[in-house]
């Protein structure tokens, strides 16, 4: 039974691989991104965005859905884990 439950995990891992070989090299400087989007981030990135830092205009202005999402996902798994520890403590002190 254990064995026919690695099946998935298995192809799983063979699609993975397979994928990434596909990826290109890193620091590759004729990658589309590094061709179409940071050429744009870097010359209009002040004059769009008016931040100090292009870091942060990045973050906040071009990809502030994005950043939204991710800080939202955390926090659930933080409230998450907090009521399952917090319900755990209660039981203990009801028994």
């Amino acid at each position: 039974m254990v064995r026919l439950s690695l099946i998935p995990f298995l192809a799983l891992g063979a699609i993975l691989v397979a994928a990434a070989g596909g990826l290109p090299p890193v620091g590759d400087p004729e990658s589309p991104p590094a061709t179409h989007v940071s050429p744009r981030y870097i010359m209009f990135g002040h004059e769009e965005t008016g931040a100090a830092n292009l870091v942060t205009g990045v973050l906040a202005d071009y990809r502030s859905y994005d950043t939204l999402g991710e800080t939202t996902v955390i926090c659930v798994a933080g409230l998450a884990c907090w009521l399952i520890l917090g319900s755990r403590s209660r039981g203990d002190k009801e028994r």
